[in-house]
């Protein structure tokens, strides 16, 4: 995931901290409207109107979405806001951050239809089924065909690659504290390099020229060179993204090219998984429950690869060929047990903001 979106929408990245939440949809009326159902997510969540008209024929709830800036953020407002949630259902929350919104009771347990298309691997609340994997991507180092290729130098394939001097002031990411991409590769180094040694990789990094942005979407759409949305303005080739992030850049593009302008370093990856789940004290948990269920469907399911640039959760979904054939496959991203993600997160944060931002 994602974790894992449309390049020229709002983002993949995700932040924390307290902003309103932005209401859109097709419904107007309040979340405690019987005939409403309504959906949290961060700014990256995408639905083709088809799908959505689909879901609201079928169930007789009118959808309407809360977007509440990347996905950090919308968990953290979630946080906030839990006695009073502004919602039925979330979606968003991944893998780096989901003991957090575990251990604050965000989730009312439930097992949504289809689960056993979706591979134990990817559920990791398996015993209780307070969360529902519904997507998920691999979080990598992004390259700028074009940037290298008039430089004749080779793109970077791996962690040590990039702190080589020819990579020197090359990379743009984003904050481990404010950003779920960000804290992704923070964590992908860690694996890499173990607990005692990713905090020396960070500072050979640092001395390397990498910038730090708040979030993906200024790392992607306005630093990174190779996003068609930089318009060129852009002057850093490497990024911080999704391995699914080179089909976006094609899409759309006629005649088809041969291989996407932008490339990954898929020795860079991070595994990250998405959950959505029913929100304690949802208004209208009837509808929440539906709504789980629709995303865990086929239909939503297969719609997610070119709405949001994610792989979807069910195993028996169909991914668009554009999608395969440009996006790069990842045979051994990196993982950290999600225990060792709780037990280690906060203080893993607060190390890199010390080493990095200071």
């Amino acid at each position: 995931m994602s974790t894992t979106r449309r390049i020229t929408a709002a983002g993949l990245a995700a932040a924390m901290g307290m902003t309103a939440l932005a209401a859109c949809g097709t419904s107007g009326g309040d979340s405690a409207d019987a005939k409403t159902v309504t959906l949290v997510s961060h700014d990256s969540f995408l639905m083709s109107k088809s799908v959505q008209a689909a879901f609201e024929k079928q169930s007789g709830y009118k959808i309407r979405v809360l977007k509440g800036g990347d996905a950090g953020k919308a968990v953290n407002q979630a946080i906030l806001s839990k006695d009073n949630p502004q919602g039925d259902v979330f979606f968003g929350i991944d893998n780096t951050l989901l003991s957090r919104g575990l251990d604050e009771d965000l989730f009312s347990p439930y097992e949504a239809k289809g689960l056993q298309h979706v591979p134990a691997g990817l559920q990791l609340d398996k015993a209780r089924h307070r969360v529902t994997p519904l997507d998920y991507g691999d979080i990598c180092v992004n390259y700028d065909r074009g940037y290298f290729a008039r430089h004749k130098i080779a793109p970077p394939k791996s962690f040590d690659d990039l702190i080589k001097p020819r990579y020197k002031g090359l990379l743009v990411t984003e904050n481990s504290a404010t950003s779920s991409p960000g804290l992704a590769f923070q964590l992908a180094t860690v694996a890499a390099y173990g607990k005692d040694g990713w905090g020396n990789y960070w500072k050979k990094l640092k001395a390397n020229g990498v910038e730090v942005v708040d979030g993906w979407e200024q790392a992607y759409n306005q630093r990174f060179s190779g996003s068609a949305a930089s318009k060129g303005k852009g002057d850093k080739p490497l990024v911080v993204s999704y391995a699914s992030s080179p089909p976006a850049e094609v899409l759309g593009t006629k005649p088809a090219p041969k291989e996407a302008p932008t490339g990954v370093a898929t020795g860079t990856c991070f595994r990250q998984i998405e959950f959505g789940g029913l929100l304690k004290g949802a208004k209208n948990e009837k509808g929440g429950k539906a709504l789980l269920d629709f995303l865990l469907s086929r239909q939503f399911q297969e719609d997610e690869p070119l709405q949001m640039f994610v792989n979807p959760a069910r195993a028996d979904a169909k991914v668009p060929e554009v999608f395969t054939k440009y996006g790069a496959r990842i045979g051994k991203p990196a993982t950290l047990a999600p225990e060792t993600i709780t037990k280690n997160r906060e203080q893993w944060i607060k190390q890199w903001s010390s080493l990095v931002l200071k």
